[in-house]
């Protein structure tokens, strides 16, 4: 998934949202309802977690270091967790809370808004806002076909490596939905004089939230732990290695994503028993040119020439050293 497509899709998401919420903050101060305090905070946290994105993917152009051997694109993966915690706790349990707040205020008798001169000023804003979450939404879609290939969106959330465009997403899909029951939950209300509505709105924008920011955190966390590479990127490699003169066959092969758009490959292949250290160094360097032209993302390639055995037995790995006591 190229960076460029991935941050057009993070841009327009933070300017939508960021004209959003300040207008949904507006229509919460003129009428006070709640739904629309949720959603704007819900924007606000949207247009923050978008700011993070757009961090996260700078930090991580950083060159390699002594400390860091491999880089700094797992970064990306940090600020997107990041997003989900910020999405959790900013957006969904604030919208809880706000819920449980007007649901007290109306048993106490205060807190109703429909007699407000600005009452229908809200359901302007909220169309408004569907409309620009709709165009953001639109773009991170022509993005994700791009390189979503045959796969459901489903699919593409759960096998993507850059962690970008499944947040935002996730994130535009939450904000048109929430939109929607934001909406209605102030039409029932003016229609029926019952601003009980509105608090049912909110609570359930505030639950819609904390769903996805789990299903977010899940996602992100795997690729945090550490992803392989996709079968169709293996099936490349694979057939690279196995395509090299003097391969006899690959004993084992391991790949991991040390960044969205690099891999790191591991392989142990089996060569001829005669073959001279000139022979295996040519073997060698012929490989890791077929592996890079056959995927462009394996950054950094370790290959160990063996001969193979069948029914060898590997030897039993040393006991790790105990930490020492203090």
């Amino acid at each position: 998934m190229s960076t460029e497509g991935s941050n057009k899709a993070v841009v327009a998401a933070l300017l939508a949202n960021t004209g959003i919420a300040i207008t949904k903050f507006i229509a919460f101060l003129l009428t006070g309802f709640s739904s629309m305090l949720a959603e704007s905070i819900h924007s606000l946290a949207d247009s923050g977690n978008q700011v993070l994105l757009l961090v996260g993917g700078k930090r991580s152009q950083r060159e390699a270091t002594e400390e860091h051997p491999f880089g700094f694109g797992r970064e990306r993966y940090i600020y997107a967790f990041v997003v989900s915690i910020v999405l959790f706790s900013v957006g969904g349990l604030f919208a809880l809370y706000e819920a449980y707040h007007k649901f007290h205020e109306l048993q106490g008798g205060h807190g109703d808004s429909l007699d407000s001169k600005w009452r229908f000023i809200p359901l302007v804003v909220l169309a408004i806002a569907i409309v620009l979450e709709s165009l953001s939404f639109r773009t991170a879609i022509v993005e994700g076909n791009k390189v979503r290939g045959a796969h459901s969106w489903w699919s593409f959330i759960q096998r993507a490596k850059s962690p970008e465009l499944p947040v935002i997403l996730l994130e535009d899909f939450a904000a048109l939905i929430g939109l929607v029951a934001a909406f209605l939950a102030v039409s029932l209300s003016l229609l029926t004089g019952n601003a009980y509505f509105d608090v049912a709105g909110t609570g359930f924008i505030g639950v819609l939230l904390i769903v996805v920011a789990v299903v977010l955190a899940i996602e992100v966390k795997s690729l945090l732990v550490g992803e392989a590479a996709t079968r169709e990127s293996i099936d490349r490699m694979r057939g690279a290695i196995e395509s090299t003169t003097g391969v006899t066959q690959i004993i084992h092969m391991k790949t991991l994503h040390i960044a969205p758009e690099e891999l790191l490959l591991a392989a142990k292949i089996g060569i001829e028993a005669d073959a001279s250290g000139s022979d295996i160094a040519g073997i060698i360097d012929a490989a890791e040119r077929a592996i890079r032209a056959a995927e462009p993302m394996a950054a950094q390639i370790y290959l160990e020439p063996d001969v193979f055995m069948a029914g060898h037995v590997p030897e039993a790995r040393p006991a790790t050293p105990s930490a020492p006591s203090h």
